[in-house]
């Protein structure tokens, strides 16, 4: 009886005791939780960089990749068999239409032209025989003192005189050029390229002795596609239709030029001209440009990249390109509502100006956007908005909730 008395009263006391620690654990836990809440009652909304969308005129440029090609392009070829035997100009250096560039050993053309000369005397000198003889036959033939036959024998002698005349003349012109071709001069204005033929060479008719360019100005060739040409045809049909000379140097140019080191070119071009037909392969058609080259800096087969506005885009909405976030295929804003909350919004993205983006749908003007880490924020936050370039610490950029 005794051992079940003491049994109950050790059951009471450790009851006791356990519902003791229970409340002491309970009460300890209230005042965790109220500790938290009162640390994020008090920790600040987190401050975030923003842009206002921006609502204005734009004007659309259009890019193409290309290369500079020479205004007029000429291959010199030699027109007559000889040995090469001077050359007048610098490699690379510029020259003037009609300067002489090769001198061919002339002799033996010159020998040809003196023989000309001598058979086109003695063709005349045939032909003077035989106008005389056909001027004492005639009255002859007239009285009966020849036969009929006879005088117009003399008359065809006369008219084979007279084609001998003119061939050994065409004989003779032809050697006047074969002379005047020993020396090779430059048809255009422009640059010579390096002689491909060297002093002491047997040159052939149409061998190539070097090439040159007309540089100044200076064309570019592009492909542009089938929509973007249909934008410009019309200033490309305006150069067509001008009376003055189409390379002629323009004040009203429009199209800007980067070069492969990355500068851009100090000169605008112009549109010149359009291939005759759009390439079936590729759906491109090959536009030329026009520009000015001042001292031939420029040479043909550089790298180019051309652009120019073809259409001004009214009343669109501009948001900075590292606002804009791009998960799985779509485009992603943060705005920041007017009770500083954030919102994830899906935008629709046009075509860039600069370093922003043209949103055509999505967004409104006047909206505060977050300019950059959009990936860390989450739905909802409450945010303290500044303006977008004032510094923000290290530790708050870390402490951004990351989205779920």
């Amino acid at each position: 009886m005794m051992n079940r008395i003491h049994a109950m009263k050790t059951f009471t006391v450790m009851r006791l005791v356990t519902s003791g620690i229970l409340a002491c654990a309970g009460l300890t836990g209230l005042v965790g939780c109220k500790k938290e809440e009162a640390m994020a009652i008090t920790q600040p909304p987190l401050k975030v960089q923003v842009v206002t969308v921006e609502q204005k005129d734009v004007p659309i440029y259009y890019e193409w990749i290309g290369s500079t090609d020479g205004l007029v392009n000429a291959k010199i070829r030699a027109q007559v068999t000889g040995y090469l035997r001077k050359q007048h100009f610098r490699e690379g250096a510029s020259v003037k239409k009609g300067d002489l560039l090769f001198e061919i050993d002339p002799r033996k053309f010159q020998a040809s032209l003196d023989q000309a000369s001598g058979e086109l005397k003695r063709a005349q000198a045939q032909r003077i025989k035989a106008e005389l003889d056909v001027e004492r036959n005639e009255p002859l033939a007239k009285e009966g003192a020849i036969s009929q036959k006879e005088f117009q024998d003399s008359v065809q002698v006369n008219r084979a005189a007279q084609a001998s005349v003119e061939s050994a003349l065409a004989a003779l012109e032809q050697a006047k050029l074969n002379v005047e071709w020993t020396k090779v001069v430059a048809p255009i204005n422009g640059v010579v390229g390096i002689a491909k033929a060297q002093i002491g060479d047997l040159v052939n008719s149409n061998d190539e002795l070097t090439s040159m360019s007309q540089l100044d100005p200076i064309r570019v060739y592009f492909p542009a596609s089938e929509q973007q040409y249909l934008k410009f045809a019309r200033l490309v049909q305006e150069r067509y239709q001008e009376k003055m000379d189409p390379t002629a140097m323009r004040t009203d140019g429009r199209i800007d030029m980067v070069l492969s080191n990355g500068e851009r070119y100090p000169h605008k071009g112009w549109f010149f001209l359009a291939d005759r037909q759009v390439d079936p392969k590729t759906g491109t058609i090959r536009v030329a440009a026009l520009f000015p080259n001042p001292g031939n800096v420029l040479r043909p087969g550089l790298y180019a990249k051309v652009r120019t506005p073809l259409e001004l885009r009214e009343g669109a909405l501009l948001v900075p390109q590292r606002a804009v976030s791009e998960t799985q295929g779509r485009r992603q804003v943060a705005v920041v509502t007017p009770d500083n909350k954030v919102e994830i919004r899906t935008v629709t993205t046009g075509e860039r100006v600069g370093s922003q983006w043209i949103v055509s749908q999505g967004l409104y003007p006047g909206e505060h956007v977050i300019a950059e880490g959009l990936e860390k924020l989450e739905a909802g936050a409450s945010v303290q908005p500044i303006p977008f370039g004032t510094e923000q610490s290290a530790t708050q950029a870390a402490s951004l909730p990351r989205r779920s």
